[in-house]
């Protein structure tokens, strides 16, 4: 008799913590956007027999009922927190290393060709072409990895690469990075390198030029709760924010944007999750970085990702005028833009990451 009762007990607290859930979805209103996960959360779903018949309504209310599901942020990360203590070291593609995350990097089936493209930008135009490819932290921190974890090998990649570039001027970026890996050149919750990280790409990218980097300075801190892509994509939330530190004060430079002018940093992003777009301002097709009192009165074009956007801030300091370019957003022909712009220097900077998968790599070659 008793383990009747216990059974019924169970039964009418599980169903009880059912309808309860159920309650909640009602009285909830749905969320349009996570901030801890940085992404836009699935709506319901409209009705139609014919969307029935195809699968495409049940399946677009099954994401609904996922994205919407009541505490989902808090259910995640106590899931995230059991599985680790059973051993768990991967969490959607990325790695939990103590108290840092790093992503996982493969190669996207894209590489090969877009060196290729690289190639071809070199030989055709007659502006001297830097490459500097940017090996992440999976290279860099590649001895915090968990043991057996799988690692696209960069560095060897990158040395096939730099061979296929002979008209191309190296930037060793990776080396840079390497002789620093003590420092905290990469955030621990986001993909990106930090300002110390984006400031020795700075030096490798003057030494190969045969210029004199600036010294480093005194670093600012502009914000200590920065909680990266990683820690969105990973479901790890109980890692310390990161600190983001700004080096050059910018006084003196403008920023334009094709919208509006402003400096070398939208402080106003500080105050949202994606922190690390107040380096510019984030992504846009095109910036042009202005600076009356920088050494050099040359104009480079840097061909980029968003590494880009904390490197920017350094080089501001070298030349006169730089155009940060976003294929992905401004798809145009590299060496043409190049020529009618007067360029001096193109200067191609993505991580390893973005450029082994980028789809957009075809106007290098163009």
């Amino acid at each position: 008799m008793s383990e009747k009762i216990s059974q019924r007990v169970t039964a009418v607290v599980f169903c009880a913590f059912l309808a309860g859930f159920g309650i909640l979805h009602i009285l909830l209103p749905d969320r349009e956007f996570s901030p801890v996960e940085n992404r836009t959360l699935a709506r319901r779903p409209a009705f139609s027999w014919t969307a029935l018949a195809d699968g495409s309504y049940t399946a677009g209310l099954e994401k609904y009922l996922e994205d919407q599901f009541p505490l989902r942020d808090g259910w995640m990360g106590l899931k995230n927190r059991w599985e680790y203590l059973l051993g768990k070291r991967e969490f959607h593609g990325v790695y939990l290393c103590g108290d840092t995350l790093i992503h996982k990097i493969e190669d996207a089936g894209r590489a090969e060709q877009n060196v290729d493209y690289l190639r071809r930008l070199t030989e055709k135009t007659e502006i001297p072409v830097y490459v500097g490819l940017i090996p992440t932290a999976a290279e860099i921190w590649k001895d915090r990895l968990p043991s057996g974890s799988e690692n696209f090998d960069q560095a060897a990649w990158l040395e096939r690469v730099k061979a296929a570039l002979p008209e191309a001027v190296w930037v060793d970026a990776g080396g840079a990075l390497a002789d620093h890996a003590g420092e905290p050149v990469f955030y621990r919750t986001d993909h990106h390198w930090t300002s110390r990280g984006a400031y020795y790409g700075y030096c490798a990218l003057l030494e190969a030029m045969g210029e004199t980097p600036a010294p480093l300075g005194e670093a600012q801190t502009v914000s200590r709760d920065f909680n990266g892509t990683l820690y969105s994509t990973s479901g790890i939330h109980w890692l310390e924010p990161d600190v983001i530190e700004r080096y050059v004060s910018g006084d003196t430079v403008t920023v334009e944007d094709g919208e509006s002018t402003h400096g070398l940093y939208v402080d106003s992003f500080l105050e949202e999750k994606d922190k690390y777009a107040s380096f510019l301002g984030g992504n846009a097709p095109l910036y042009i970085v202005r600076n009356p009192e920088a050494v050099t009165s040359q104009k480079l074009l840097v061909v980029r990702d968003s590494y880009s956007d904390s490197l920017a801030p350094f080089l501001s300091g070298q030349f006169s005028e730089i155009h940060l370019l976003d294929l992905r957003y401004y798809r145009t022909s590299v060496a043409t833009y190049a020529e009618e712009n007067g360029m001096d220097q193109i200067f191609v900077c993505y991580s390893v990451e973005n450029f082994v998968k980028d789809q957009d790599a075809v106007f290098l070659a163009q």
